[in-house]
């Protein structure tokens, strides 16, 4: 291979995942330390956190089987409005723990420390408020807010309460995207104006069209306490089940997965912030359900110095990629593994633009370039990959850095204003979208405008 044989094309395929032939790759697993430790301090006699879950549907249920993996903390209770799912979450975590439809009651236990709250997008506001009253730190899963208004309210609580609080985007802590943010803010991508990521899906479970239990009925659902903080309505086991389908109780794909891929834009950039304005278009193509919200969305933001372009579609499944474009190295990260693809910033001579010269001068600018620019290397610039240990559970993680704030006090990466900026630009993407106009956040007014 020559030179300059490897084009940048080679290079661009070799940040999205593809290595030419050729090309020298070192690659790393990263080794994860935070439960490792965790397990070392629970051993040494160290205090459990005692806590309590609010929520156990799917997710619930995912954070309580990772949760019990996490040897600082305990189960003592948890609640949910359906029948089934306080079953499944008991089932989840292993343990026969009390569990209740009335969460309020286990706010008024003093042994518990914290709250991990898994409910419907549109009860965060109500449950979390409720538990920062009870004097108890709190673990909520993303995204953060239903709307500007409760995501405010939220980030007032939390400071007024001065209790912890975590959002639930896991991959922040991710030891894969610690190392990207450790390669990013040591200036080795050069610099960074470009960003862009993709979540798709393509499965009727991807778009949220879950199955119906059998049992579903006003009897083992509280219909009524669910719908508490949205219009009322007849019972609707479609609803209940495919919540995120409904502008009234979720975000739809916004809120699901450009989520993820915001939070993990933040964690690795350290740009925690607003977008200053949004611009998205998308349609509704395939799942005609009555949803409200599109299978598909694209959505361009602009952050300070840089342009985040994400999409998410339920229509095709090509993977999740987030790819940050660097003026020196691209960094690409896909699942478990990074990538880290130098650019070929070797200096060489002008081409194309000399198409219109005679030979003669052809000639002599070539004859200056050279004499004032030495050779450059030969030797390609190594590719670097990171990949994290196979069955790896950053969902584990994420619990395990909120349980040692909650221990040491100390301060976490997705707090309350961390989750409420990418909640914020959620909604931004959302409102472009319905209003078919570019969405700008008014910092004066604090508020989406458009």
């Amino acid at each position: 291979m020559g030179m300059h044989s490897m084009t940048r094309r080679d290079f661009v395929r070799l940040g999205a995942g593809t290595v030419a032939a050729g090309v020298a790759v070192k690659s790393t697993l990263l080794e994860p330390a935070i439960l490792a430790a965790q397990t070392q301090a629970a051993g040494a006699g160290e205090k459990k956190i005692r806590f309590v879950s609010i929520g156990t549907g799917i997710r619930g249920c995912d954070l309580l089987r990772s949760a019990r993996k996490v040897p600082t903390g305990v189960l003592v209770a948890t609640a949910d409005l359906y029948d089934m799912h306080q079953k499944a979450g008991i089932e989840a975590y292993g343990t026969d723990v009390p569990t209740t439809r009335d969460y309020r009651s286990l706010l008024d236990r003093k042994d518990v420390d914290a709250v991990i709250v898994a409910v419907a997008d549109f009860q965060h506001r109500r449950v979390v408020l409720d538990c920062l009253a009870a004097g108890k730190d709190v673990y909520c899963e993303k995204p953060m807010s239903h709307n500007v208004a409760d995501g405010q309210a939220m980030v007032a609580a939390v400071k007024a309460g001065k209790r912890i609080f975590q959002a639930g985007s896991q991959r922040v802590s991710n030891v894969v995207y610690k190392k990207a943010r450790e390669i990013f803010a040591s200036g080795r991508l050069g610099e960074v104006t470009y960003v862009e990521g993709r979540f798709d899906r393509n499965s009727p479970s991807g778009a949220w069209v879950y199955p119906i239990a059998p049992d579903a009925s006003p009897e083992t659902i509280d219909w009524k306490t669910w719908l508490r903080d949205a219009p009322d309505r007849p019972f609707d086991a479609a609803r209940f089940f495919r919540w995120r389908c409904f502008a009234d109780y979720g975000e739809g794909v916004a809120g699901d997965l450009f989520v993820h891929l915001l939070s993990g834009f933040q964690c690795v950039s350290g740009v925690n912030a607003i977008p200053s304005r949004a611009y998205a278009t998308g349609s509704l193509t395939h799942f005609k359900d009555g949803r409200d919200y599109p299978d598909l969305l694209a959505t361009l933001y602009d952050y300070p110095g840089m342009t985040v372009n994400l999409h998410c579609n339920q229509n095709n499944s090509s993977g999740e990629p987030i790819v940050f474009y660097g003026k020196e190295a691209t960094l690409t990260i896909e699942h478990e593994t990074l990538t880290v693809t130098p650019q070929d910033t070797r200096p060489e001579p002008e081409g194309y633009g000399l198409d219109g010269w005679t030979a003669a001068s052809k000639q002599q600018y070539l004859d200056k370039w050279h004499a004032e620019n030495p050779a450059p290397p030969t030797k390609l610039p190594e590719v670097e990959t990171y990949s994290a240990p196979q069955g790896y559970d950053d969902t584990a993680d994420h619990i395990a850095n909120f349980f040692n704030a909650v221990l040491t006090r100390q301060h976490v990466l997705e707090d309350e204003v961390f989750g409420n900026n990418t909640a914020i630009a959620c909604h931004m993407g959302n409102t472009s979208y319905f209003h078919r106009n570019v969405a700008t956040w008014d910092a004066a007014a604090q508020s989406i405008k458009v």
